[in-house]
């Protein structure tokens, strides 16, 4: 751990002195001042881990002097429980950064198995990650929807604008289990529904770059819940990518160009994560991210209306608050799995 530290130390004060030299070249003082802003914070904290091994081993020469030697054992009594926590925390600094961690999140709602509940239920996800995003001071802006008439969704995609937000919201990836009576059942009968919610990181123009020629825009009248207010002007875009077959529509803005600037990003962010995807699993199959089909018996997650319990399979975890959590309370789930991700993350480091 320690050449870890003294190589980092070493980077950090050579980009110190670069930054100095390099003045004049914009360009190049904007990424050493963000590699510097990378490598701050563990310098810093290997450089007070290396303080208190120093002073334990001083402490620890005062202690041969018969005189010092109570002074010494209490500077030890002090020192020695602070070692620990800071490896700890330093480990957790070397765990290589996930370089979207930064960017604002796409995340995309669908109804699986259990028809119109199923849907309701994609409704209630969203209000769901809106309240947790409110509660971080986040933005939330709609990019498509496709309604139903129940007060549901087919599907529905949003963006989540603000620090750190990927960084968290990753982690909700995969297929949400539902267990409760729906408001159509008349017979009191538990039903057991399922929709997928994937997270995609916003990807700019120079993160991914996508051919004209692979990319056929259709234009048409968009229209609202029901068909009604229906559009004179056609405004609203579908996008198809030739090469994978995907389609995006979107209808929500008022202008043509707007409607397909929000495909556009969506398709940018799809397609660079099918790239990360494709990457994470030649390096590690064991820790793919699998959004899932939106089978009941695929699942990451289980909220059981009947026992108010929400169930996180992934970290065995559970929250008899069920309420608080669909009120965007879901910092219990996800502290767990950035430790959980953290923990595999500095194994394979360190197999490294």
């Amino acid at each position: 751990m320690l050449d870890k530290i003294n190589a980092i130390q070493s980077r950090f004060d050579e980009i110190n002195q670069l930054i100095e030299e390099n003045a004049g070249d914009f360009q190049k003082t904007a990424d050493l001042l963000k590699e510097r802003s990378d490598l701050e914070e563990i310098a810093e904290a290997g450089q007070r881990y290396k303080d208190i091994l120093q002073h334990i081993a001083e402490a620890r020469e005062l202690e041969k002097d018969p005189e010092m030697s109570d002074l010494a054992a209490s500077e030890l009594d002090d020192l020695l429980p602070q070692v620990e926590p800071m490896e700890a925390k330093i480990r957790s600094l070397l765990i290589p950064k996930d370089p979207r961690d930064a960017k604002n999140v796409i995340i995309e709602i669908r109804a699986g198995t259990g028809g119109d509940e199923a849907a309701i239920f994609v409704a209630d996800l969203f209000r769901m990650y809106s309240h947790y995003a409110e509660a971080h001071r986040w933005h939330i802006e709609i990019l498509s929807e496709n309604g139903i008439g129940v007060g549901g969704y087919k599907e529905i995609s949003f963006m989540v604008k603000g620090k750190g937000a990927y960084s968290r919201l990753k982690f909700v990836s995969g297929t949400h289990r539902v267990q409760r009576v729906p408001v159509t059942e008349s017979q009191g009968r538990i039903h057991t529904s399922a929709v997928t919610v994937a997270v995609l990181a916003e990807v700019e123009d120079v993160d991914i770059q996508i051919p004209e020629t692979d990319i056929r825009i259709e234009v048409f009248r968009s229209a609202g819940a029901g068909g009604q207010n229906v559009q004179k002007n056609s405004t609203a875009v579908r996008l198809i990518h030739l090469p994978t077959g995907m389609v995006i529509t979107c209808q929500d803005e008022r202008s043509q160009l707007q409607n397909k600037t929000r495909a556009m990003s969506i398709l940018r962010a799809r397609l660079y994560d099918m790239e990360q995807q494709k990457m994470q699993d030649e390096l590690d199959a064991a820790r793919r991210s699998m959004i899932g089909t939106g089978d009941r018996s695929e699942k990451i997650r289980t909220y059981n209306y009947p026992q108010s319990r929400v169930t996180d399979h992934r970290i065995n975890v559970s929250s008899y608050n069920l309420s608080g959590v669909m009120n965007g309370d879901l910092d219990l789930f996800i502290d767990e799995l950035i430790l959980k991700d953290e923990a595999e993350r500095l194994s394979v480091s360190e197999k490294g």
